[in-house]
């Protein structure tokens, strides 16, 4: 485990972090990946992460969104968690996959076609059970709120 990552755990399950993160992290990601031509992410640097660029679900316009994501290596897929940093209500991102699954991620430099798919039933249980164990917090983030958090699966596409 990377020093510090054990505090950073303990600070992002807090309410304080959830009211403040969602305004800072996201901004600051965007900006340092701009200037870095995809290269870097600095939320990154704790948590892999994707930039995921969508169409809005009403507007229909491209959405970029900076998200963690839970590399899954072995099949060449990414999960990507709605947490919402334990906030009510689903993010925007995730109305998003749902109206417009066909997306594209910028990961590690490389632009990626990507289908998202909301993980249901049983192969959502294994899913989240694999996100706690990754990132501990989410279990934080799921006790403050009433709804279950969406999970996602990006499987490459041709394109």
């Amino acid at each position: 485990m990377p020093p510090g990552l054990r505090m950073v755990q303990k600070v992002s399950s807090t309410r304080a972090f959830a009211k403040v993160a969602p305004h800072f992290i996201p901004a600051m990601d965007r900006v340092v990946h701009r200037l870095t031509r995809g290269k870097v992410l600095l939320s990154a640097q704790m948590l892999p992460g994707v930039v995921l660029t969508a169409r809005g679900a009403k507007s229909g316009l491209p959405r970029r969104t900076p998200l963690a994501c839970m590399p899954e290596p072995d099949s060449g897929t990414w999960v990507l968690i709605g947490s919402n940093f334990g906030r009510p209500g689903h993010p925007a991102w995730t109305a998003n996959l749902l109206a417009h699954p066909e997306v594209e991620i910028s990961w590690k430099g490389s632009d990626i076609p990507v289908r998202a798919r909301l993980l249901k039933g049983p192969e959502r249980d294994a899913a989240w059970e694999a996100a706690l164990k990754f990132w501990p917090p989410y279990a934080s983030y799921q006790a403050r709120v009433d709804r279950q958090i969406r999970l996602f699966r990006l499987e490459r596409r041709a394109g």
